[in-house]
């Protein structure tokens, strides 16, 4: 069958090489796709905003499925707007996609359906949230309402931090702000939690731990994410069960109440406290860079899993399963992100590593150009190892990273350092 993925990252290109080993798959697109995709798939120069161009090239194309990759088309409607003409799609429509698109739907879900989470405050107007502040307990989260591409979050310590972020967010630091979210800061271990669905049946698509913050130890300004490993240490049968009674099987009967169902990756960002689990947000695709992570894992055919949930036959009789090793990804990244990063900067040794078998480097924001390889995004190469120890393949990543000694990047060297003693 002849299958496009949307968006140009890491996550898109680990999708891509996962999908490129089925035996299912007669030819695979990319749009618009990054110097690494452009390896096992046709890249097509389409805007993603395009929806327009995009359906027209499936309809020519004779595209069997439409996998989604970014956020941001489908909080913007792809999904409806390519199945009105019968074109089969891989993530949620419209409405589902609120679940990451808006912070404070969510959180009314949560409220109704009483699935745990932060307590929250919602507030459309500056002076009334800074007015919330003064009386308010340190430290506390602000969140900026909609999609910020992971940077939309400041946990303050004070009152002038929080302040400072309300009037951030209202002056449009992260576009149009109608309201904000103010919650409580909840103490414990994040930990990220996967399902897919099929939107009538789901099951678990592993675990993993993201690092958000620039610098070492968790310290500085969040980004899009530095690294994460998998499986997550904090998982276990009891917490498992946990989150699929209280906080998944609820969501997916809120939507299913509200006249939807939820097809694709759903992505559940956990608080865990004393073997508790609290939602702090959903993510409506593969997280980036845990999809990296996590793919290698990964023993069934994705193609294979993705078909049986646009088919809506992702039943009890189908078994996902995974290898039992460590997987840990770090992100090279431009100097200067999260902030002003350097662009159009070549990487020059990247054609000459010789990778393991168990060694993946994933493209983020790289591009082709005069028959070489430069960076144009923040977060520029995903390297992944799998091993037995999650030290082995920090290791492992950080071997390959020397080696390429790519000179306008950077990397934290500490991913894993919560599990790695």
């Amino acid at each position: 069958m002849k299958i496009a993925i949307l968006g140009s990252g890491g996550r898109e290109h680990a999708i891509a090489e996962s999908i490129s080993k089925s035996k299912i798959l007669k030819k695979l697109y990319c749009i618009p796709g990054n110097a690494g995709t452009n390896l096992i798939a046709e890249n097509i120069d389409i805007d993603l905003n395009d929806f327009y161009e995009i359906r027209k090239f499936a309809k020519d194309k004779n595209i069997k499925i439409i996998i989604v990759g970014p956020e941001k088309p489908l909080v913007d409607g792809i999904t409806d707007f390519l199945e009105e003409e019968k074109i089969k799609v891989f993530g949620p429509n419209k409405f589902c996609a609120q679940l990451e698109g808006s912070k404070t739907f969510t959180k009314l879900i949560c409220k109704k359906y009483n699935i745990p989470t932060a307590n929250f405050g919602i507030f459309k107007k500056k002076d009334d949230a800074i007015d919330f502040l003064k009386i308010s307990k340190f430290p506390i989260v602000v969140k900026a309402d909609g999609l910020a591409a992971g940077k939309g979050v400041y946990i303050c310590e004070n009152f002038e931090e929080s302040s400072n972020a309300v009037v951030e967010i209202f002056n449009g630091k992260f576009g149009i702000a109608k309201q904000i979210l103010i919650e409580e800061f909840l103490k414990g271990d994040e930990m990220s939690y996967f399902v897919i669905s099929d939107g009538k049946h789901f099951k678990n698509f592993n675990t993993a731990q993201d690092h958000k913050r620039v610098g070492e130890r968790d310290t500085g300004k969040n980004t899009g994410g530095m690294g994460a490993y998998s499986p997550s240490g904090l998982i276990n049968k009891e917490l498992e069960k946990k989150i699929i009674e209280k906080i998944i099987k609820p969501t997916f009967k809120a939507l299913y109440e509200l006249g939807n169902n939820y097809k694709g990756f759903l992505y559940a960002g956990l608080m865990i406290k004393n073997n508790e689990p609290y939602l702090i947000e959903y993510n409506v695709r593969m997280g980036d860079p845990e999809c990296q992570t996590i793919l290698p894992l990964l023993k069934n055919d994705l193609l294979e899993i993705i078909n049986l949930c646009v088919e809506q036959k992702l039943d009890k009789s189908y078994f996902i399963n995974w290898i039992d090793k460590k997987s840990l990804c770090i992100v090279l990244c431009s100097k200067g992100y999260p902030e002003n990063y350097i662009k159009q900067s070549e990487i020059q040794n990247l054609n000459n590593i010789k990778k393991e078998k168990d060694t993946h480097i994933y493209h983020a924001g790289t591009k082709n150009k005069n028959n070489t390889i430069v960076s144009i995004g923040g977060r520029v190469l995903n390297i992944i190892s799998v091993s037995d120890e999650y030290k082995i393949s920090r290791e492992k990543a950080i071997s390959v990273i020397k080696e390429l000694n790519w000179k306008d990047g950077f990397f934290r060297k500490d991913i894993g350092f919560k599990i790695i003693k």
